[in-house]
C-alpha cells in the first residue's frame, strides 16, 4: 500500500497553510496565514476564494459539522468552526469516541478531561518536545500524538504507549486518523508517511511541501489533503491496498482499477470500476468491492462477470463475509446480503453507531451476526442472520467486565454456534450464543490473549496469548469435560513474533500473522484435526478412530474424547479416554452403558459433562424420580434431595439413610434442622431400603423394555 501524491505547478496560497477540512469526497477547504479561505474541486481541478478573513484573524485548525448525527445524513457538511490564534497554549484538541470527553494538549502531556463535572482527570507525558497536533479515533478507540522530538505515537485511552515511532530528522507537525480507523497519516518537513493502526509504515513520500502541518482524510477514507508550509496544498490517494485468500491476490493498482492475479497459473484479470473504490473483501471465493456509488461480487471462479447493485446509504465502513453471505455496514445502519444481491436483512438495537463498528466488534456466520454494544461494552447483540431479530429469548449477552473482540465460529449446527470474545483484562471466553431464559454458561479458556481467529472450515480456534501461540482444536470441550481441555491444545512460543501480533487469517491449516513491523508470518498447523472435525460432523464414528490410530497423538485422542461425549456416542469415547489413560472416566462409561433406560443414560451423560440441573431435570421430566433423588445423594446435594424426596412423598427414608451413613463416616452429628425434624421418629432399615431400590431398578427396566426405541437385551447394574 502506498500514497499517490498530488501537487499544482504554483500554491494557490501566499503564505503557509494551516488547515485543510473536507466537506464531500471530492471538495475541500483550505485556510493560511495569508488570511484567506479556498475552495477546491477535485472533479474539475477548479480552486475558487470563499472569504477573505481579517488581517488579525491567522486561522489554525478547521472543523466541519459532522455528515452524520443520529442516523440522519446531509449531502454535504454546511457549516464549520475556526479557531485562530489568541495566544492560548493548547495546540491540538480532539474529541472522544463517545464525545463525553475531549483530548487536548499541554506542553509535553497530553489531557483527557470528561465533561461531566468532578470526573477525574487522565493526564500524563507524552512526549519530550512541545506537543504539536493529536488524534482520537471513534473506531479504534485509539490516540495519536505527534512531537517536536521528532516522534509520533500510538496510545490507547488508559494511556498506556502501543507503538513510538524513531525520531525523524524534523519534528512531526501533524497526525491524522482515517475514518474507519485502519490507517493514520503522518506529516513532518517534506515528509508525508502513511502507518497502519499499529503504527508501522506502509509507505513514505517525500514531496516539496515544507512541514505539512495539518492533514485531513476524506469522508471515504480513499484519500487525503495536507496543509503545507510552502502555500501548497498536498492531495493524496491510497493504492497499492492488497487482499489474499488461498492461491488468489489482489492489488488496487489505480483508484478504479484491480489486478486480480492466480499464483497458481499466473494468469492476470484486470478489473475495471465505474467510480472508485473504498472498501473490499476477499474471502469464501467471493470478492466484495464498494464504490461511492455501486457494490460489486465477484466470484474467483469467474471474474468476468460481477453482480452489481446500487448502494442506498453512504459510504461502506465494513464488509464482513460468511460462507453464504455478506455484511456492509455504512453510516445508516448493517445490511445483509446474499452473494447474488438479494437484500436478506437489516438488523438494529437500540442506540445502535455503526460509524463506529470495526471488524473486532462485528462479527458474522452463515446462520448468526453478532454486535458489540459501543454505548455498554459488556454487552453483545446477537441476531437471527436471515431475519435479523434478536436470537433466542431476546436478549443479549452480558459479560461483567468491558468486552475488547468478538469472534463467531463459522461451521456446525446452528444450535451449537459459539462466540469466543476477549474482554478488557485480555481474558478469552467462549460461549453459546444460543440462550432461552437460562443463565448460559460463560466459560474462559485463556488469559492474556492479544489476538484470535476461528477457522473457516472447522471450528478451531487461534490466538496467542502471552508468549504461547495456542490452537483449541476443539473448543467445545470446556462444556462436556473441562479437565480435558488441555489435552485438546496445540502451543508453540510466539517470542519469535514480537509485541503485539495479530492474527491475520486463518485459512485451512494456515495462519497468518502480522508482526508489530508489519511483516507477515505464515504458520501451518496439522491438517488432522480438521479432518477429525469433518468425520465426527458426518457421524463417520469408525473413520475417526482409525484416523486417531493412524496419528499416534494424545491430542487427537484426547479431542474425539470430548466430541464423542458431545455427540452422545459413549462406545468411542469409551475407545478415546481408554487412549489418553483416563481410567476412571472409561469405568464410567461403562457403568452408563449398563443402565437400564435411555434417559438414565442420557442423564448420566450429561453429569459426565457436568451439567447436573439438566440431568435432574431430564429424570424427573421422565418420572424417575428416585434416580433423581439418587444423583443429588451422589453429588452430596443433601438439601435437594430431601426437597425432592418430601415433594414426591417417596424416598424419604433412603435420603436420610444416606446422609446418617455420610455423617457416621466423618464421625460428625446431625445439626441441620430439616434432617432433624424428618428423621424423628424414624428408624432406618437398610434391608427395606435396598428392597426399595431393587424395586425401582426393575421397574426402570420393565419401562425400557417396553419401549421400542430402547434394545431389547441390557444388564443392569445392581
Amino acid at each position: 500500500m502506498r500514497l499517490k501524491t498530488s501537487l499544482l505547478k504554483e500554491p494557490k496560497h501566499k503564505e503557509l497553510v494551516s488547515c485543510v477540512g473536507w466537506t464531500t469526497a471530492d471538495e475541500l477547504y483550505s485556510c493560511s496565514d495569508d488570511h484567506q479561505i479556498m475552495k477546491w474541486n477535485l472533479l474539475t481541478s477548479e480552486t475558487t476564494r470563499v472569504v477573505k478573513l481579517p488581517d488579525d484573524i491567522y486561522p489554525i485548525d478547521l472543523h466541519w459539522f459532522p455528515r452524520s448525527i443520529g442516523g440522519k445524513k446531509q449531502s454535504h457538511a454546511e457549516s464549520f468552526v475556526l479557531t485562530s490564534s489568541d495566544g492560548t497554549p493548547v495546540y491540538s484538541v480532539a474529541w472522544g469516541p463517545d464525545s463525553e470527553k475531549v483530548l487536548y494538549t499541554s506542553g509535553k502531556q497530553l489531557i483527557i478531561k470528561p465533561l461531566q463535572p468532578n470526573a477525574k482527570v487522565l493526564q500524563w507525558k507524552a512526549h519530550d518536545g512541545l506537543i504539536l497536533k493529536t488524534d482520537w479515533n471513534s473506531v479504534n478507540d485509539l490516540i495519536l500524538s505527534a512531537g517536536e522530538d521528532c516522534k509520533y505515537k500510538v496510545w490507547d485511552s488508559y494511556g498506556r504507549v502501543l507503538y513510538s515511532s524513531q525520531p525523524h530528522e524534523y519534528p512531526i507537525t501533524s497526525v491524522a486518523w482515517a475514518g474507519d480507523g485502519e490507517l493514520f497519516a503522518v506529516g513532518s518537513f517534506h515528509t508525508l508517511r502513511l502507518c497502519d493502526k499499529t503504527g508501522w509504515s506502509y509507505a513514505l513520500e517525500k514531496p516539496n511541501t515544507g512541514s505539512i502541518f495539518n492533514i485531513a482524510w476524506s469522508i471515504d477514507g480513499t484519500q487525503l489533503a495536507g496543509a503545507c508550509g510552502n502555500g501548497h496544498v498536498i492531495f493524496a490517494h491510497v493504492v497499492e491496498q492488497r487482499w489474499e485468500w488461498k492461491n488468489f491476490e489482489i492489488t488496487l493498482i489505480k483508484r478504479r482499477t484491480m489486478e486480480v492475479h492466480n499464483v497458481i497459473n499466473d494468469a492476470v484479470d484486470l478489473l475495471e470500476f465505474r467510480d472508485r473504490v473504498i472498501k473490499a473483501s476477499l474471502n469464501y471465493g467471493h470478492l466484495v468491492v464498494s464504490t461511492s456509488l455501486q457494490c460489486y461480487v465477484f466470484s474467483t471462479k469467474n471474474w468476468n462477470t460481477p453482480l452489481i447493485f446500487d448502494l442506498k446509504e453512504g459510504t461502506v465502513s465494513l464488509i464482513l463475509q460468511a460462507e453464504r453471505h455478506f455484511l456492509l455496514v455504512d453510516g445508516g445502519g448493517l445490511y445483509l446480503y446474499s452473494y447474488e444481491g438479494r437484500l436478506i436483512s437489516s438488523p438494529k438495537f437500540p442506540g445502535m453507531r455503526t460509524d463506529i463498528l470495526n471488524a473486532q466488534t462485528v462479527s458474522l456466520s452463515n446462520d448468526t451476526l453478532a454486535v458489540k454494544d459501543e454505548a455498554d461494552e459488556k454487552v453483545i447483540y446477537i441476531f437471527e442472520a436471515l431475519s435479523g431479530k434478536p436470537l433466542g429469548d431476546g436478549k443479549p449477552l452480558t459479560h461483567k467486565t468491558e468486552i475488547v473482540e468478538i469472534a463467531l465460529d463459522q461451521k456446525g449446527l446452528t444450535s451449537e454456534r459459539k462466540i469466543a470474545f476477549i474482554d478488557k483484562n485480555r481474558d478469552l471466553y467462549i460461549t453459546s450464543v444460543k440462550r432461552f431464559g437460562k443463565e448460559q454458561k460463560i466459560v474462559k479458556i485463556g488469559t492474556m490473549v492479544q489476538t484470535l481467529a476461528w477457522n473457516d472450515t472447522s471450528n478451531i480456534l487461534c490466538g496467542i496469548q502471552d508468549t504461547r501461540f495456542t490452537v483449541w482444536y476443539y473448543p467445545n470441550t470446556v462444556y462436556v469435560d473441562k479437565d480435558l481441555l488441555p489435552k485438546t491444545l496445540y502451543e508453540r512460543d510466539a517470542s519469535e513474533f514480537s509485541k503485539n501480533p495479530q492474527i491475520v487469517h486463518f485459512v485451512g491449516n494456515q495462519i497468518t500473522i502480522r508482526r508489530a513491523d508489519g511483516s507477515l508470518i505464515h504458520l501451518n498447523i496439522s491438517p488432522y484435526p480438521a479432518i477429525l472435525h469433518e468425520y465426527v460432523s458426518s457421524s463417520k464414528w469408525e473413520d475417526a478412530v482409525r484416523l486417531c490410530r493412524f496419528v499416534k497423538d494424545q491430542t487427537m485422542w484426547a479431542c474425539l474424547a470430548a466430541m464423542a461425549v458431545a455427540n452422545k456416542d459413549m462406545a468411542t469415547a469409551e475407545i478415546a479416554y481408554a487412549s489418553i489413560g483416563e481410567i476412571d472416566k472409561v469405568q464410567y462409561i461403562n457403568s452408563i452403558k449398563d443402565l437400564p433406560s435411555k434417559e438414565s443414560r442420557m442423564a448420566h451423560i450429561l453429569l459426565f459433562s457436568g451439567n447436573t440441573q439438566e440431568a435432574e431435570t431430564l429424570l424427573l421430566q421422565a418420572g424417575l424420580i428416585y434416580q433423581a433423588i439418587q444423583v443429588n445423594i451422589n453429588l452430596y446435594n443433601w438439601d435437594r434431595a430431601l426437597e425432592l424426596a418430601v415433594k414426591h412423598k417417596t424416598h424419604v427414608d433412603t435420603v436420610l439413610a444416606y446422609r446418617q451413613k455420610f455423617l457416621e463416616d466423618f464421625g460428625k452429628k446431625e445439626t441441620n434442622k430439616r434432617f432433624l425434624q424428618y428423621a424423628e421418629g424414624l428408624e432406618v432399615d437398610w434391608n427395606k431400603i435396598k428392597a426399595k431400590i431393587e424395586m425401582e431398578i426393575a421397574k426402570e427396566r420393565e419401562r425400557a423394555a417396553a419401549s421400542p426405541a430402547v434394545r431389547a437385551s441390557v444388564t443392569v447394574q445392581q
